[in-house]
């Protein structure tokens, strides 16, 4: 797996805003608005569909095509404009497969709204896919359940990707946990001797 940070990179290198002018928090509206779009059509086709139409196949399809225009829209586009972040595999002349996870070294020119709705459409529709699993299997709607795993697949692949690619590669998430634990028990054995000198 690569970490990257990178301006020189094709996709990163000319879309930086040069000007400094600020008329707005989101400076990607277009971005923005499909970033949320078909994750959130996806959900409201699932939990809908059957009040509008009795056919499980037509409903299946949609469902299906809004969460693929998704992946591909917050893998190829929202996270790089939103973000600066971006995620992908290559296969070196070898054959062998490797990861990249790139990130803009300049994070000036990211609107902490923008990334406040990349984050927040980031995290919460995979949770709702995950409800859906479980309501489907409780439910015994079965025929549903290939539908609700493809939502919690590409969702989280997303999901996934970014936050490699914004914490780093696999030593840095157990660095950054082994930190944390290390951090809390010390502050742990701080308040406990604290605690037996008073």
């Amino acid at each position: 797996m690569l970490r990257q940070a990178s301006t020189d990179a094709p996709l990163f290198g000319d879309d930086d805003v040069t000007g400094s002018s600020k008329k707005s928090n989101i400076r990607h509206p277009l971005a923005t608005f499909f970033h949320l779009f078909f994750r959130t059509s996806a959900i409201l086709v699932y939990l809908l569909c059957d009040v509008f139409s009795n056919g499980f196949i037509g409903c299946m399809v949609t469902i299906i095509l809004l969460l693929s225009c998704d992946f591909w829209t917050v893998k190829n586009v929202s996270g790089r404009l939103l973000v600066g972040l971006r995620w992908w595999n290559q296969v070196d002349e070898d054959g062998k497969s490797h990861w990249v996870f790139e990130s803009r070294k300049s994070q000036s020119t990211t609107s902490s709204a923008e990334s406040r709705i990349f984050w927040l459409g980031l995290i919460v529709c995979p949770l709702f896919w995950m409800i859906f699993v479980f309501s489907t299997i409780f439910s015994l709607s079965i025929k549903w359940l290939a539908v609700v795993i493809m939502g919690v697949v590409l969702q989280w692949a997303n999901l996934y990707g970014y936050v490699k690619c914004k914490v780093g590669g696999k030593s840095n998430l157990r660095n950054m946990a082994t930190n944390y634990f290390t951090t809390q028990i010390f502050k742990q054995a701080v308040k406990q001797t604290e605690a037996q000198s008073c």
